[in-house]
């Protein structure tokens, strides 16, 4: 390529940024229809597979300094349904547990035992709504629960006790459902 090809085909690149073009905002729906923004991807290079059972499970271990603010962690299940929702993948076909230890414990509790540990009620309880009417499973880990004295009957009513989060994971694995890289 010529050197005069190249600086064009940058600046093609580069102008929409540079003119201050804004990208366009990410939507919410359609499975998840309150949380989980996303994009929409047009044509991707990397085809999404829509016949095949995607079996997906986060991992999560870390909550927000805030008591107030939403679990990013736990909304990420959501941004992975409504993703491919959008893309086409028949909500049917899309499967997703959720594995909660450690400091995220306490986003999966109900709002009484919320309130007496934050003094508000618990921000995550619509989200974990939605993502079971969804059929998203969650369980918490019955070992982090231990230590940090939760109750079975504070659990938020959507989540499972589990063992171990370690005893969850071994299921879900069985199961066929793959551990979400990040």
């Amino acid at each position: 390529m010529r050197p005069t090809l190249i600086a064009f085909a940058l600046a093609t690149l580069v102008a929409p940024c540079v003119a201050g073009a804004q990208p366009p905002a990410p939507t919410k729906g359609p499975i998840i229809q309150d949380f989980g923004p996303v994009y929409t991807v047009p044509d991707p290079g990397l085809a999404t597979p829509m016949l095949q059972e995607l079996k997906l499970r986060f991992d999560v271990s870390e909550a927000s300094a805030d008591p107030k603010a939403l679990s990013a962690r736990l909304e990420t299940a959501a941004r992975f349904l409504n993703m491919h929702g959008k893309a086409g993948v028949s909500a049917e076909r899309l499967k997703v547990a959720i594995v909660v230890h450690g400091a995220a414990s306490k986003d999966v509790l109900n709002n009484e035992a919320y309130r007496k540990r934050h003094g508000i009620d618990n921000p995550n309880l619509p989200l974990l709504e939605a993502l079971k009417r969804a059929g998203v499973r969650v369980y918490l880990c019955g070992q982090s629960a231990g230590s940090r004295g939760i109750a079975a009957a504070e659990m938020a009513p959507s989540v499972q006790m589990a063992l171990s989060a370690m005893t969850a994971h071994l299921v879900l694995n069985a199961e066929g459902y793959v551990l979400n890289p990040f």
